[in-house]
């Protein structure tokens, strides 16, 4: 990438004479030419509840850039709302997203030879397609998150979105009633936010504040609060004083950043996408980091928080509780992160949590004394063996049995299942295989949060099996395995499989395999084609044809 140390608009000479020019048509002044100009890269979108109060956020960060004596400069970037494509062809450009924002948010600030940027988003992909971008470029960079949602409520019940896919399920086995169907699909968004549990958005921004890319408790706040607000002047103000000093995004992601970031994802139960999502940013950042770090880390860091999808309480719940920080410095006590770590405010991470109390306050349940945690490890295990020699990834919170061997249900896509699953075709025992949904078969790598939905509402959440090359939603939860690689449209084991062979899934051993010799796969494999092309123009097949396997992070990269 160039040096971007200093703006093209700052440099004089008659050959700049054109740039200042465009630059006075849209507010620059004499006085205005030697000040750091700043991307503002908004995700504001009236398209989902998550990005709504992005734009008031950004004006906020534009009004504080300008206090700070830089030249704040305001684009957007798109997003898609993974809740509202779920189940649909649509969701196929959900992973899709991430790599467009990236690229838009590059394409801007490097065109335009920005000194710094601001990116604030709210979806799902919202953040790590934000942090690629920000891991290329590497200027100058603070990232704010939108917000969470408030819980809704209804009877007696905090709801969040996954309420609504679980009320399908459980009206389709006949266990609710329409009206309470409908009552949860009302009440379950209340308002502005992305999804109110420790899904895959609250996950991500978690994972941002613990690597120091955003500012502490920014990562849990509500949408509609005006703390968050004032949270996106905060980090326009950090962002400043991060030009003037040259704190520069690869001094913060470094891989001990990684590490810390890993550890608090574990720490909180939170999404499986965590591990896509932080693999193709370590891309980006050129930094080492492979599959097998979250499988060691996860051996070594408890599950502290009690956090939907499988545990009782939301993100607001857990902000209130103490947030990031206070299960950071739980960790720190702990050596379990690393506390010399760069932050975007100048400070280490131990000097940010230097006044974070030690222990959780015991007058709340969200976060459990480190010696009386939910589980004694990580929820996020790495599955291999002859069905992913690659790997997988299994959540395994809030499960009553860690293993399952059963005959293996095959459908080749995503529908094919759910249609399955409606007409109650799957049976306590199975193990439903759900394959070409990867990176390049889906391609997209769809979310599987309808399927899984369906078997919990169903009751069969803890005596079925699911494995795919897809993704699942951070609101996913069950004996599922995803990110199988290599996938089956690349030739992958999983894309072998036949209706009735023995599969078996243990998360104790991180296991994921089916009982056949190998004699018997390759003999498969030999008469084995790989499917056509689901789509041959657009932006999903170049997405086909770029995208990286499931455990180098799915990035076109």
């Amino acid at each position: 990438m160039p040096d971007n140390r200093r703006s093209r608009a700052t440099t004089e000479g008659v050959r700049r004479t054109p740039n200042r020019a465009m630059l006075r048509a849209v507010g620059f002044g004499d006085e205005d030419f030697g000040k750091p100009i700043v991307g503002v890269a908004s995700g504001h979108s009236t398209i989902t509840p998550c990005n709504v109060k992005i734009g008031d956020q950004a004006r906020r960060a534009e009004e504080a850039l300008h206090e700070a004596g830089a030249m704040p400069q305001l684009f957007g970037t798109i997003t898609i709302s993974d809740g509202i494509s779920m189940g649909t062809e649509g969701m196929k450009y959900s992973l899709v997203s991430r790599e467009v924002i990236a690229d838009s948010i590059e394409t801007v600030c490097q065109g335009q030879s920005m000194d710094g940027v601001i990116a604030l988003g709210g979806c799902d992909k919202n953040m790590p397609g934000a942090m690629i971008g920000i891991a290329r470029m590497n200027i100058p960079a603070v990232f704010v998150y939108g917000g969470t949602i408030k819980p809704g409520w209804y009877k007696g019940e905090d709801l969040t979105i996954v309420s609504a896919f679980e009320a399908v399920g459980k009206y389709q086995a006949h266990k609710l009633a329409e009206e309470d169907l409908q009552g949860v699909e009302r009440n379950a968004c209340p308002g502005a936010g992305s999804c109110g549990g420790m899904f895959t958005a609250n996950t991500m921004s978690s994972a941002f504040e613990a690597m120091g890319m955003s500012l502490p408790y920014s990562s849990t706040m509500a949408a509609e609060d005006e703390e968050k607000a004032k949270s996106a002047e905060d980090s326009a103000h950090a962002l400043a004083h991060a030009i003037h000093a040259q704190i520069r995004p690869r001094d913060i992601l470094t891989r001990e950043a990684f590490e810390n970031a890993i550890a608090v994802v574990m720490a909180l139960g939170g999404s499986t996408n965590a591990v896509l999502h932080l693999l193709a940013i370590a891309r980006a950042a050129e930094v080492d980091l492979s599959i097998d770090d979250f499988e060691r880390i996860r051996g070594q860091v408890p599950v502290l928080c009690d956090l939907k999808p499988s545990g009782r309480f939301v993100t607001t719940q857990f902000h209130h509780a103490g947030g990031v920080p206070q299960v950071m410095r739980m960790l720190l006590d702990r050596g379990l992160l690393h506390g010399d770590c760069l932050t975007v405010t100048g400070e280490t991470v131990a000097q940010v949590l230097a006044d974070v109390p030690p222990d959780p306050d015991p007058g709340q349940e969200v976060i459990r004394p480190f010696d009386d945690p939910v589980y004694p490890q990580g929820h996020l295990a790495i599955l291999k063996g002859n069905l992913a020699p690659d790997g997988a990834v299994a959540k395994i919170s809030g499960l009553k049995t860690t293993s399952i061997t059963g005959p293996a249900r095959v459908f080749d896509s995503e529908d094919a299942a759910m249609d399955a699953i409606e007409n109650r075709e799957i049976n306590a025992g199975d193990v439903v295989v759900i394959r070409n949904e990867g990176p390049k078969g889906g391609p997209g790598m769809r979310e599987m949060l309808g399927p899984t939905s369906a078997l919990v509402g169903q009751g069969l959440g803890d005596s079925v099996g699911l494995i795919t090359d897809g993704r699942f939603s951070g609101g996913t939860y069950g004996m599922v395995v995803g990110h199988v690689a290599p996938e089956a449209a690349a030739g992958g084991p999983i894309g072998l499989l036949e209706e009735g062979d023995r599969v078996t899934i243990d998360a104790a051993h991180r296991l994921l395999a089916v009982d056949l010799d190998r004699a018997e796969l390759e003999r498969r494999l030999e008469g084995w084609e790989p499917p056509a092309p689901r789509y041959t123009r657009g932006i999903l097949a170049k997405y086909a044809r770029l995208a990286h396997e499931a455990h180098l992070g799915a990035t076109t990269d």
